[in-house]
């Protein structure tokens, strides 16, 4: 069944977190196939505070949080919902999803997480009350009886790599979230750099400064980052599609806990960018391959300075396809297709 035919005219009610815009970018394409999305933040609030404080100590605010969502169930007990759709599931409570099915028993409840439930373990109190339930980690698709599936780009992404002549500014570009040990690897690579004349571009976002002077206290990782180097305001998705027009080589750093592929992993793939990555999980996906991605050790950082002048190999096409956002909206609302992508995950 195409997309377009399962979502034309289609009520969904749509919970995601705020990330880089993403959130609007999958109720866009939503809405491009026909769909009419009801969107609500997960959280009660987006500022910097009440990030810190959910990441930080949920519990204190969970007052907020139950009456939040009691809101909603007032705003949306009138209307007919075809899908319930929950992206990542940070906050969602319980009485909510039981009380939601109970006075719209046809909906279909839909869960993704682009999260390991060793970050964010809430999802796994919730998942019960699911029809469809993915994931893009695949040892948590074991281990919770999951569908397994990656990530996705956008499709801005691949208008960069339609364009043959964009100039090259930088040769490694970081874009990330400031967590765990990315700033001391961050620093290898880009001294290794500079050492080659190589030119590179790094940015480090991080939710709030509540959120990082915790994480200074209590996180031994973060006595390394330099304050300064910080950014508490994320880049716009503009800014990203113009460094990664300019950049050669994206670097991809997980979190230590995580497996799954980050969203950069795909939106280099979806710019025909070649990836250096700490993640050697991405040995086992259908689409990897050594001319377009480098691995390295994060406690034995080698480089080579020859993968920054070879060239980039297409990926194949009807794999590059299905890693779009179509791709994942397909997968998620029509049909699954966890073997396609990895050996040993169902």
């Amino acid at each position: 069944m195409r997309l377009e035919n399962k979502l034309n005219n289609k009520k969904i009610l749509f919970f995601s977190v705020q990330t880089f815009n993403l959130e609007r970018e999958i109720i866009k394409k939503l809405v491009d196939f026909g769909a009419k999305v009801n969107y609500y933040d997960e959280r009660p609030s987006n500022n910097n505070f009440v990030k810190g404080i959910i990441r930080l100590k949920r519990s204190v605010y969970q007052h907020r949080i139950d009456t939040y969502y009691k809101k909603i169930l007032l705003e949306t007990n009138s209307d007919i919902y075809h899908y319930l759709f929950v992206n990542r599931g940070e906050v969602v409570p319980e009485f909510f999803l039981i009380a939601f099915k109970k006075s719209h028993p046809d909906c279909e409840f839909i869960f993704y997480t682009w999260d390991s439930f060793k970050n964010q373990s809430h999802p796994t109190k919730i998942l019960k009350y699911f029809d469809r339930k993915f994931t893009f980690d695949p040892d948590d698709a074991i281990d919770f009886n999951l569908n397994f599936r990656p990530l996705f780009y956008l499709d801005s992404y691949s208008e960069i790599k339609k364009v043959s002549d964009n100039k090259i500014k930088y040769d490694l570009l970081f874009l990330g979230t400031a967590h765990s040990d990315r700033y001391r690897i961050t620093n290898i690579v880009i001294n290794w750099c500079n050492e080659n004349k190589l030119a590179s571009f790094y940015y480090y976002f991080i939710h709030g400064r509540l959120v990082y002077f915790f994480k200074k206290i209590f996180d031994k990782s973060f006595q390394l980052f330099d304050y300064k180097k910080l950014s508490f305001v994320s880049l716009t998705t503009n800014q990203i599609l113009e460094l990664y027009k300019n950049s050669n080589v994206i670097l991809d750093i997980n979190h230590p806990g995580q497996k799954g592929l980050t969203m950069r992993t795909f939106e280099a793939i979806g710019a025909g960018k070649k990836i250096i990555t700490t993640n050697s999980e991405i040995k086992r996906y259908s689409f990897y391959n050594q001319k377009n991605i480098y691995l390295i050790d994060r406690n034995n950082i080698v480089l080579d300075k020859n993968f920054f002048s070879s060239s980039y190999q297409d990926v194949n096409n009807e794999l590059y396809k299905k890693l779009s956002i179509e791709g994942w909206l397909h997968c998620l609302f029509v049909e699954k297709e966890s073997n396609l992508w990895i050996i040993g995950v169902n």
